[in-house]
């Protein structure tokens, strides 16, 4: 271990842990305060773009539904099903917005009613242009229209892209809608999609709830396309310059989840899953939920690793320390507990043998290895491996994680 973590990195860590433990959202009947008071954990759920594309309907969304509540997603945490774009075909002599009846012949009103059944939540899409990325007709110039209708079927969530978009200016485009969201008189999750062409990250707090900061996620570990999309690695590297910019009811949105789509290895998916849980992204499955393997099942619903994803206090992790191929990341926890993710982005295996003495990492006041020892806790093999008082020594495949917990031993 040759590079460790320099000293403002001590003092940011710091700071960012003893203001998080008096973040909380406010609760009031004010539209303002109503809206920024949802969702103080990462939104969890499920999308149909990166399986389905446009070749959705009524019938695949309640099967997933019901395959969300089956598998034990929903016991996991999951509750948004989202239906992106291809819903909508035009707008009638009244502008309303105007449903596929060939595909939802009984509505959108009518699924998220059945969503609701579930115990569930339902998410819808649109544009800030007046196109959506499948050229249906996008929100721009009816936000407040609607927004009122997707209060009328009972929507929680909105997805709002970024195509067609005219060159209108990003921060005001969303604003608008988000002040159509918070008029229409029911609690809808923001979704800023504008593939963070304009650092939405400086600009979105309290007009959206998560904003992209990276074009289109592939099925990939890592890759890059000249066209837009980007692998699992590309999006960590962006991810990891903005955690100051993340906490409860504010996050960095790191895209939708391909685990189970069949374009990596186990270890690059359960990476995939990791990270995206230590860096506080939502966590959107963008899988087939009702042929699902048992693997895929696995990774997604395993709550050790959502709990830290979930984690009240809303930090983002820090890479702390960077090894060229090897990396290791840390997300302070509630309770003065703390994530750890020893990452290996090397072809080859990672012999592991970490010496938490030698190797010193204080966090914070609280959080201080040298003067307290911690139990060592595996998050995929669901057991404890130690205590901070001994070495770490784990084998970490090619492309693959340890992902562990610390807890201060009283």
């Amino acid at each position: 271990m040759k590079r460790f973590i320099v000293p403002f990195l001590y003092l940011l860590l710091s700071s960012l842990y003893i203001s998080a433990q008096s973040a909380s959202p406010v609760k009031d009947s004010n539209p303002d305060s109503v809206f920024l008071s949802l969702a103080p954990t990462p939104p969890m759920g499920w999308n149909s773009w990166n399986i389905f594309g446009c070749n959705i309907n009524e019938k695949i969304i309640m099967e997933i539904a019901d395959a969300m509540v089956s598998s034990g997603m929903k016991e996991a945490g999951y509750q948004y099903i989202v239906l992106d774009d291809c819903w909508q075909v035009g707008r009638d002599d009244n502008n309303n917005i105007v449903v596929d009846s060939v595909n939802f012949p009984k509505g959108i009103k009518f699924l998220a009613d059945y969503i609701h059944s579930k115990g569930l939540k339902i998410g819808i899409y649109s544009c800030a242009g007046s196109l959506t990325c499948q050229r249906r007709p996008g929100s721009r110039g009816h936000q407040f229209q609607d927004a009122q209708q997707y209060a009328k079927w009972g929507i929680d969530y909105l997805k709002y892209d970024w195509c067609y978009n005219e060159e209108q200016n990003a921060k005001a485009a969303y604003k608008t809608m988000s002040d159509a969201l918070k008029a229409c008189g029911r609690p809808i999750v923001f979704s800023i999609c504008e593939w963070g062409e304009n650092e939405p990250w400086k600009w979105a707090k309290g007009i959206g709830h998560l904003w992209r900061i990276t074009p289109d996620i592939r099925d990939c570990y890592n890759c890059k396309f000249d066209w837009g999309g980007v692998g699992v690695l590309n999006i960590i590297d962006v991810m990891a310059d903005l955690h100051e910019y993340a906490g409860p009811g504010h996050w960095n949105d790191a895209e939708m989840l391909e685990v189970g789509n069949g374009g990596m290895t186990k270890d690059e998916y359960i990476t995939h899953f990791s990270m995206w849980c230590m860096l506080a992204a939502p966590l959107m499955a963008g899988n087939d939920l009702r042929n699902m393997s048992d693997e895929t099942v696995e990774i997604l619903t395993n709550k050790e690793v959502i709990r830290v994803n979930q984690d009240k206090l809303g930090k983002q992790a820090i890479r702390f320390m960077d090894m060229g191929k090897q990396e290791i990341w840390a997300k302070p926890l509630e309770n003065g507990e703390i994530a750890l993710c020893f990452l290996n982005r090397n072809d080859s295996e990672w012999d592991l043998d970490y010496n938490w003495t030698k190797n010193t990492m204080y966090f914070a006041r609280e959080i201080d290895l040298r003067k307290k020892e911690y139990s060592v806790r595996d998050l995929w093999a669901h057991k404890n491996i130690g205590t901070t008082q001994t070495n770490l020594k784990y084998k970490i495949p090619k492309h693959g994680v340890l992902m562990v917990r610390l807890s201060p031993i009283n």
